[in-house]
């Protein structure tokens, strides 16, 4: 199954708008991924309005094993990003790739950027 890198995002978003460099392009995909990920450093909570939102979930510490030895090891509580996608986006991914029934093969990102799951 194949997925979609943020050189080909940004690849994507140069062919679609053709009238802006691809350059401004990087620096626009990289401006947005890098004020996200600074709002959930900061333990903000991100939403986009029929995409999904991003949180912090807390994870207890506990005590795991060393796969190798089979020693004990605590491991502490840490903070974890988590991603529930909308409804809108929920409903596309559910139609499939042909907005129909849902088959054998899954729908992935690349099918949303890449526009076979959304309107255009």
């Amino acid at each position: 199954m194949p997925g979609l890198t943020k050189s080909e995002l940004i690849a994507a978003l140069a062919n679609r708008y053709p009238q802006l460099a691809a350059r401004d392009m990087d620096l626009a995909v990289k401006t947005v991924l890098d004020a996200m990920s600074e709002a959930l450093a900061q333990g903000q909570r991100i939403e986009i309005r029929g995409f999904g939102s991003f949180s912090l979930s807390r994870r207890q510490p506990r005590v795991g094993r060393n796969p190798k030895s089979g020693e004990r090891v605590h491991v502490p509580a840490k903070l974890v990003p988590h991603f529930k996608p909308g409804k809108e986006l929920r409903e596309r991914v559910d139609q499939g790739p042909d907005g129909g029934d849902v088959d054998d093969e899954p729908a992935t990102v690349a099918d949303l950027y890449q526009g076979r799951l959304i309107n255009q």
